[in-house]
């Protein structure tokens, strides 16, 4: 009786649970769901409704105008507690899955790609030969400006490094202070030292490049700026202005003494002195001027004090200044431009530009400076704002300098308002907020700096792009046809789109049918006229868009789209999977976790919703209306949790398998828990970086670097981040310092990879074999341990001990490091063994998610029909891989060599004689060299082949 009693009493207790729970479900539901209708709704809004409790959370209509559907305030229904604990599970668990979609999925009416920022050429590799002629041409010291140009074509392409060195090559060759000043400001934007806890504005990483104190100094040597720079050893030459004796000095009395009174002071000067400061001053004592007999001469009204006189005494007699409080040197500076004295300003304004330090006192002084026309004070103000962008972007004060129409023209007077300055902050205003008003006048500017045909497109199409956002359609078009008129052809694009959000579709379909029919067709042609398509014919341009250009995001989005519209949600995951695959990007993880929402896969949702947070972690989903990591803490609640240990073996799993967006996922997760952990913001950049994502990989390396708990781990993070920045010597100085404070896997590891990178002899292969083994030595987990084998066994190979590699890879691969098999699959090539070779890359391939490089490499390993198959799975894959284009090129072009030369001999038997001797004469010049060509591409072929 007892066990029946007990037995009913856990039957109750368990019944009472799961009401329990229903109940917290569904209040979680309802909560959910009025907090996003009121967070839609303005407060005004909220005070108008006729109703108080007017929310539906089930709308039956969805407004036309808007792709989401949005709650209605028809035939209200409220839930009592009882109804509520009544429902079954299923029923909760349906609401719930609805709550996540609030704003419904993506439409296809409502989507579209944005207009691309940036220079665009209907003939690019044209376009970027054109510029490497005009740089043969082009004198060094007017490089600067082409390389310039380059950056803005390049930028297209979104390759950070890329452009990086384009803004090197600009740094290089800049002649004038204002460019130095601006380039290595830019330089350091692009690296975010901001960001780094504990940097200053004026911190250098040791090279002239980069170096502020070096931007300052004039002169022409683009041979130096690699070199190290003198920051942290004897004074630079633009402070040497002072002298340590004070105001003691002797005085001259043939030269004759002057009393200059100010109030009821005096200051005695030698004459002689005073007056060869400059013309107007020797005019005044020794010309025809009063002053020229008196011996005391009033400068009250002057505007100088009497420090500030003796300063000028003090100047005259031994052309230096003291160190004199700032309020004299401006008073110095002052006197210097009322009087004309050249020399004395010069000094003035050299000795202050090396004062400047501070942020705030930068913007105060440069007020002056441009009030006083100093040149060099002004650029040193100037250095010490640029390079504290972003973050004093919407400052009053910066705004006042930069962005007012009559700014521009002060900072014209002394040479700082130039398209180089005004292009790095429109690109700053841009990134930090494309919509804003700031934006908007920065180009205004920008545009007003133009010169060349190249500067002008840039700049209005730039302005064009922010005015479409802005939806100010009109003011948009006539930026992007006056684009067109300065050359830039893309701008057509602007122009058809504004034109269509003004309701004229037809025109904007005849304005890119144009382009389609005149130029060489593109993929971004096809995938603009697809907007304005009808039918069946949007759906073929939006195929030829990605036939054409593979790396177009948004035809793979519009056909998954399509597909969700006609409920087939897996085969959308499946097209949005092809772009993934290869080219990663917070849009198409955010429409596949809908999908996944959709087919309530809410692991795999969440999944891609922390992937996402890795590259933005301030992203808002459903077209900005909801933030992303709110909608991850919600449907975190409907997943399973994970322990600390469940999340380590997790990452095992998804790195072994060669999941790299299951990874990041796993790692977002880890963090959430464990924000302070430095080497899981490590681990997350190595991920970011094999996604291409270089930006988001910078930014988890600076995070790993300002939560890292000790000095030597702080050290490898800057060794890293040095590394990636193209700074070997100086990431290998970092490693260097953290060994010598504590040895550590990471130290040496980054040692062993700067060195090998910078020179592999067989000394230094001997060296790196010894760093690796010293990093296997020190503590780490079995993911870092198994890349140290993977690259020791690279160098054993490289090196011949292949015995030595393969023992590596083995090891490697028994901690799971699944890439070594395609490092063991070389040493069996190498071993004359293409068979097990090509046994072992199969073993990668069945592993491994990420797979294109996989089929690459055992195409190497195979006949030539297998071969060939596998080449066109990895250009399937990942169409950005170059190796199947040229090996099939390869192969093309030798058939078509052949069936020239046999079409040349058929001519010549069927023509004239003289038609036949000309052809003769042709062909035995060019035999030699199409039979060398053709013995080239032949053992190319037969060394594909074999390896």
């Amino acid at each position: 009786m007892s066990t029946f009693r007990e037995n009913d009493s856990e039957e109750k207790e368990q019944c009472c649970e799961e009401r329990k729970s229903r109940f917290v479900s569904l209040i979680r539901q309802y909560s959910l769901e009025l907090s996003h209708t009121m967070r839609g709704f303005k407060l005004k809004e909220r005070c108008k409704t006729n109703q108080v409790h007017a929310y539906n959370p089930y709308p039956s209509e969805t407004s036309s105008s808007n792709p989401f559907p949005i709650a209605t305030t028809s035939k209200l229904h409220y839930p009592t507690i009882n109804s509520i604990l009544a429902e079954s599970p299923a029923t909760v668990s349906l609401s719930t899955t609805e709550s996540f979609l609030p704003y419904g999925l993506p439409r296809t009416d409502s989507f579209e790609p944005p207009v691309e920022l940036c220079l665009k050429s209907v003939d690019f590799v044209e376009s970027l030969a054109e510029l490497y002629r005009k740089l043969q041409i082009t004198q060094d010291f007017n490089k600067s400006l082409v390389h310039l140009e380059q950056y803005a074509l390049l930028y297209s392409l979104g390759d950070p490094k890329l452009l990086r060195r384009c803004l090197q090559s600009a740094r290089q060759h800049a002649v004038d202070v204002h460019s130095k000043v601006v380039f290595s400001a830019w330089l350091r934007f692009e690296r975010r030292e901001d960001e780094l806890i504990g940097s200053s504005a004026l911190d250098c990483i040791g090279r002239v490049l980069e170096c502020p104190k070096a931007a300052l100094l004039h002169g022409y040597d683009p041979n130096s700026v690699f070199h190290h720079c003198q920051c942290h050893g004897a004074a630079n030459e633009i402070s040497d202005f002072r002298i340590s004796d004070g105001n003691n000095f002797l005085t001259s009395e043939k030269d004759g003494i002057v009393y200059f009174c100010i109030g009821n002071e005096e200051v005695n000067c030698i004459r002689g002195k005073i007056a060869a400061l400059s013309g107007p001053l020797r005019s005044m004592l020794y010309g025809d001027f009063i002053e020229s007999d008196k011996q005391r001469i009033d400068f009250t009204y002057i505007g100088i004090s009497v420090e500030g006189m003796r300063a000028v005494d003090f100047f005259s007699r031994t052309r230096r200044l003291d160190s004199y409080p700032l309020n004299i040197l401006l008073e110095l500076l002052s006197f210097a431009n009322r009087f004309c004295c050249e020399e004395m300003k010069s000094a003035s304004d050299c000795y202050m530009a090396s004062l400047v330090s501070d942020i705030d006192e930068a913007l105060v002084l440069i007020d002056y400076a441009l009030e006083e026309r100093a040149h060099l004070l002004v650029t040193s103000c100037l250095q010490l704002i640029l390079r504290e962008l972003p973050g004093y972007l919407y400052n009053p004060k910066v705004l006042n300098i930069f962005c007012r129409s009559e700014a521009r023209d002060r900072l014209a007077t002394v040479g700082q308002a130039s398209f180089l300055l005004y292009y790095f902050l429109s690109q700053v205003a841009i990134e930090d907020n494309m919509m804003s008003k700031v934006t908007v006048m920065l180009l205004e500017r920008l545009k007003e700096c133009a010169s060349e045909r190249w500067q002008k497109a840039l700049a209005l199409h730039q302005l064009g792009c922010v005015l479409l956002e802005r939806k100010d359609y009109k003011e948009a078009q006539h930026s992007f046809e006056m684009a067109i008129e300065a050359g830039h052809i893309y701008s057509i694009v602007g122009v058809a789109r504004a034109k269509f959000k003004q309701g004229q579709q037809f025109l904007a379909f005849e304005l890119i049918n144009g382009i389609i029919s005149e130029y060489t067709p593109t993929g971004w042609m096809y995938q603009e006229r697809s907007l304005y398509s009808l039918g069946k014919q949007k759906i073929l341009d939006v195929n030829d868009a990605t036939r054409l250009d593979p790396t177009l995001s948004f035809p793979y989005k519009y056909r998954a789209i399509v597909m969700v519209e006609q409920s087939q949600i897996e085969a959308a995951i499946v097209e949005i999977n092809r772009i993934v695959g290869f080219k990663v990007s917070p849009d198409c993880l955010e429409l596949r976790a809908w999908c996944f929402i959709a087919l309530e896969d809410y692991p795999s949702a969440i999944s891609d919703i922390r992937a996402l947070l890795t590259l933005e972690p301030n992203y808002m989903m459903f077209c900005g209306k909801m933030r992303a990591d709110h909608l991850a803490e919600l449907l975190s609640l409907h997943v399973q949790p994970w322990s600390p240990a469940d999340c380590w073996m997790q990452l095992y799993d998804r790195w072994s398998s060669v999941d790299d967006i299951g990874s990041l996922a796993v790692i977002h997760q880890m963090l959430i828990n464990d924000l302070g952990r430095s080497i899981l913001r490590f681990r997350q950049s190595l991920l970011l970086l094999r996604l291409n994502c270089q930006k988001a990989a910078m930014c988890s390396l600076r995070l790993a670097r300002n939560h890292s708990t000790s000095t030597y781990e702080r050290l490898v993070y800057e060794g890293w981040i040095l590394y990636d920045t193209g700074h070997r010597e100086e990431a290998l100085a970092k490693a260097e310092e953290s060994i010598s404070l504590q040895r550590s896997f990471e130290a040496f590891f980054l040692k062993a990879y700067a060195l090998a990178d910078t020179t592999l002899d067989s000394e230094s292969s001997s060296c790196v074999i010894q760093l690796l083994e010293e990093a296997l030595k020190c503590p780490s987990d079995g993911l870092r341990k198994g890349q140290a084998l993977n690259n020791l066994g690279s160098i054993y190979v490289d090196c011949n001990k292949l015995d030595l590699a393969a023992d590596c890879y083995v090891s490697a691969l028994k901690i799971k490091h699944t890439r070594a098999h395609q490092g063991l699959a070389r040493v069996y090539h190498l071993k004359n063994d293409r068979k097990a070779a090509s046994e072992e890359m199969t073993k990668l391939i069945d592993k491994a998610q990420n797979k294109a490089s996989a089929y690459e490499k055992r195409s190497e390993y195979c006949d030539r029909d297998m071969a060939n198959s596998d080449l066109s799975m990895a250009t399937v894959l990942n169409p950005l891989r170059t190796y199947p284009y040229r090996y099939r090129a390869a192969g093309s072009y030798i058939c078509c060599l052949w069936t020239g030369l046999a079409r040349m001999n058929l001519l010549t038997e069927n023509c004239s004689w003289m038609t036949r001797g000309r052809l003769r004469l042709w062909r035995s010049l060019q035999e030699p060299f199409l039979s060398n060509l053709t013995c080239k591409c032949l053992i190319f072929e037969q060394h594909s082949m074999n390896q």
